[in-house]
């Protein structure tokens, strides 16, 4: 597409060169070791226990008791912090007045959202190699299933993205990046807990809600298995948000 790595490379050098990327990088990572560290003890804990308790020693699996909490962590943590290095990608260019600049050269709409919404998601995975370290530790103490951990990562990386589709959406709406991050914020948390009304309905509408549920569909990643109708639904819910980015970036064109 025309314009597309042009645009690609300026919207990754912006949000490399922005303290706020190395601030959300630094909490997220913290954070994800904490969240590793603390998994790993209890695990060192039980395996202790287990050595006296046969029983208990066949219950320990390091995917279920280390790496599906760990994953289900980083996906808490990337909740809070997606809205922040998205909020920026259109609520600064319209404040400034590069919006105006941007919509006059020769480049179509979808080359723009498409090279913002990757620039911020290849910036979510290079935060995210940065908990790789403690990945390569625990397989050399405790040699885990890989295909396992590919998979909890794919899955983390299509939340990411899907929070970030989102993230471009709200950003496209406002001039102010704090009301895009609250937006942004406000919906996934939404999209997060939707779930729990699940027991409070109607059994056809609680599938509908269940379905929603963007967590839900992260289940499966974390627990190491590959399920088509999950990687779907995100595929699904990320060209909605850029479709609908898309169309309220047409509007800026008629409306001037």
């Amino acid at each position: 597409m025309k314009g597309f790595v042009a645009v690609y490379r300026k919207e990754l050098y912006s949000l490399f060169a922005l303290p706020v990327f190395y601030a959300v990088a630094f909490t997220f990572l913290v954070l994800a070791g904490y969240f590793f560290y603390s998994a790993i003890v209890y695990y060192n804990l039980l395996s202790f226990q287990a050595g006296q308790n046969p029983m208990m020693a066949k219950q320990m699996n390091l995917m279920e008791m280390v790496l599906r909490p760990f994953f289900f962590d980083l996906s808490i943590v990337l909740l809070l912090i997606s809205p922040l290095l998205t909020m920026r990608l259109y609520a600064e260019e319209r404040k400034t007045g590069t919006m105006e600049l941007l919509l006059t050269y020769p480049l179509p709409d979808r080359s723009i959202v498409l090279a913002k919404f990757a620039a911020v998601v290849s910036a979510f995975a290079v935060i995210l190699a940065g908990t790789l370290p403690g990945i390569f530790l625990l397989d050399y103490l405790a040699n885990p299933a890989w295909k396992a951990i590919l998979c909890g990562y794919l899955g983390i990386l299509l939340l990411g993205s899907s929070f970030m589709s989102l993230g471009v959406f709200t950003s496209s709406l406002t001039q102010n990046q704090i009301i895009a991050a609250v937006l942004s914020f406000g919906a996934l948390l939404m999209l997060w807990v939707i779930g729990w009304a699940k027991s409070y309905v109607g059994s056809t509408m609680g599938e509908v809600i269940d379905y929603l549920s963007i967590v839900k569909h992260f289940d499966t990643f974390a627990k190491g298995i590959l399920d088509s109708r999950d990687l779907l639904y995100y595929l699904i819910f990320i060209v909605f948000f850029l479709f609908l980015t898309l169309r309220q970036v047409a509007t800026y064109r008629w409306r001037g």
